[in-house]
């Protein structure tokens, strides 16, 4: 049958089971719209208040998903709008696939009206672009996106249509749904020596990464260390790998990590890395932590690979399918001394270090949070010390609940983010820790989720001031506070009003059950004005390219 390229987008969208998408429309991509608008009863589109906004939600729901998701916009600065999402997914590896319009072809290369190359300025934060200058090739190339994005090590991919090419007809053949790649096996030789390795080691720590949530392998993981009797650390991305109440399970490591997770990574003798990269925050002091420990690293990606730590035994592969083959293998339990000293630690003071218990704080707060949020429901950030401090105190039971931006770093990533996941799972009761500094940044979004009557919950820890950065210029720039501190004016309460959603506001302790339990009563989108102190601090802390022996545990 004959198409023009724009039903054929829809056709795509069809046949790889894509029924939510997230945009913002303009006028190289009307044609597209139009033909949304035919496809309205089976194809929700979500139009958000900004492009960076529709990119967040397609990432979030793609993160609470494990599907692809996918985001629209027009040319100019429609497409330039998604590059911050864009570039927040590909650090995260979160499979995206983003739909931009374009001039048509006669008019690129011509500085045309809202003409830009997005292809080229998005060529270092997608995995593969494409721009579809004939109708004809315009099928396979949505379809080869879609395989790209969720295959290997997932990531963005995005495919820049001319306005001419959604115009322009062909004949169209369906097909079926674009699979990934098969996974990935480990190596018979390779999975040999890691079993040596592993059963040499008197002290084996698992650090757990994103790659674990991507891969589905947490039950996996949590065989692997019951049976060599291993705890297990985790990074930020991976936190959600594993229940966090199970007895092996110590916390998120490095700069910011628990202290039993950081004394226990750093005391072990095998570091088996599982899909996780080492970044900077992760490892402090590259060169130190380099001296002390062997590591056996698993990823799918091979760049990942002694990239930043040096590994004494590799294994490139699926990390759900390497570590059933390790568990296939038939491991025996470490020294029983070294889960003794994993208990000490986690049992000693300095692992529950506990803020002013008489005022309220981020720490009673999120417990009292915790409590009363289902186990599977979402909980986004922006980022930021509330980022931390929901990896620190904020226990997940299931995978894929915590959504937040860690390689990027993005600051308004969080409302974005909390609507796609909110609508992904099926408008579960979300939650969306912020601040005053992350919300001013996307707080146009609300009006999406009140459009939407989102049962979005977000709550603002308001201290006033740029909180992050506010406690390094404490630490390292002799309480210089240039431009952290912010005094804004903004009243929550009547923000939330004005957009249409209900507001709440929390001054102190006494106030903390009844004000969340008003906020789970209400419908549709909420905000709550959390007020906490503005040198309330993310503690413990190892400095910048420090060790663990520069560990900061209490007060500055």
């Amino acid at each position: 049958m004959k198409l023009t390229g724009a039903r054929i987008l829809m056709e795509i969208f069809r046949e790889q089971q894509v029924n939510t998408v997230f945009g913002y429309p303009g006028g190289s991509v009307l044609n597209i719209y139009d033909e949304i608008d035919k496809a309205s009863d089976w194809l929700t589109h979500v139009i958000t208040c900004h492009e960076q906004g529709a990119a967040h939600a397609a990432d979030g729901y793609a993160r609470a998903t494990g599907k692809t998701g996918v985001v629209l916009a027009t040319s100019g600065p429609g497409a330039t709008n998604l590059v911050t999402g864009i570039a927040t997914a590909y650090l995260d590896s979160t499979p995206l696939v983003a739909i931009t319009g374009n001039v048509s072809c006669a008019l690129i290369g011509r500085d045309s009206f809202q003409e830009v190359d997005i292809t080229g300025v998005t060529m270092p934060i997608t995995k593969h672009n494409f721009m579809v200058k004939d109708v004809t090739r315009l099928a396979d190339t949505l379809r080869n996106a879609f395989c790209i994005a969720a295959s290997g090590r997932p990531g963005p991919v995005l495919v820049d249509i001319p306005k001419d090419v959604q115009i322009a007809s062909c004949e169209y053949s369906p097909a079926a749904k674009a699979c990934a790649a098969q996974r990935k096996k480990p190596d018979a030789d390779t999975i040999r020596r890691a079993v040596e390795l592993i059963a040499a080691a008197e002290r084996p720590f698992l650090y757990a990464g994103g790659g674990v949530v991507t891969a589905g392998a947490g039950e996996e993981l949590l065989t692997l260390a019951q049976t060599i009797g291993a705890p297990i650390g985790a990074s930020m991305m991976g936190l959600s790998a594993v229940p966090n109440d199970h007895p092996l399970f110590l916390g998120m490591t490095g700069m910011h990590g628990r202290y039993a997770a950081i004394k226990c990574m750093d005391r072990a003798d095998l570091i088996i890395a599982v899909g996780t990269r080492f970044s900077d925050r992760a490892t402090g002091n590259k060169q130190e932590f380099s001296k002390k420990h062997k590591v056996l690293h698993i990823d799918i990606d091979p760049a990942e690979i002694s990239k930043n730590i040096p590994a004494y035994v590799a294994l490139v592969a699926d990390v759900k399918e390497t570590l059933a083959a390790l568990n296939a293998a038939g491991l025996s339990h470490s020294d029983p001394a070294w889960l003794t000293e994993v208990h000490a630690l986690k049992t000693a003071p300095d692992n529950h270090l506990s803020m002013d218990a008489t005022i309220l704080n981020p720490e009673l707060f999120l417990k009292a949070l915790n409590k009363r949020l289902p186990a599977d429901s979402p909980v986004a950030t922006d980022v930021g010390q509330h980022q931390m401090w929901v990896s620190q105190y904020y226990s997940f039971g299931r995978p894929r609940t915590f959504i937040t931006s860690g390689g990027l770093g993005t600051m308004g990533f969080g409302m974005g983010a909390a609507m796609g996941a909110c609508i992904g799972t099926g408008l579960k009761k979300t939650a969306l820790v912020t601040s005053d500094g992350s919300f001013h940044m996307n707080m146009n979004e609300l009006a999406t989720a009140v459009a939407n009557r989102l049962p979005l919950m977000v709550f603002v820890l308001n201290n006033s001031v740029l909180g992050m950065v506010r406690q390094w210029q404490t630490m390292f720039f002799d309480k210089r506070y240039s431009n952290t501190t912010l005094n804004r004016p903004t009243d929550y309460c009547l923000l939330a009003q004005a957009f249409g959603a209900k507001g709440l506001r929390m001054e102190t302790l006494d106030k903390l059950d009844a004000v969340l339990d008003k906020a789970f009563a209400l419908q549709g989108p909420v905000v709550v004005d959390v007020r906490i102190q503005r040198d309330e601090m993310v503690l413990p802390m190892i400095p910048p390219n420090g060790t663990i022996k520069d560990m900061i545990l209490r007060g500055y």
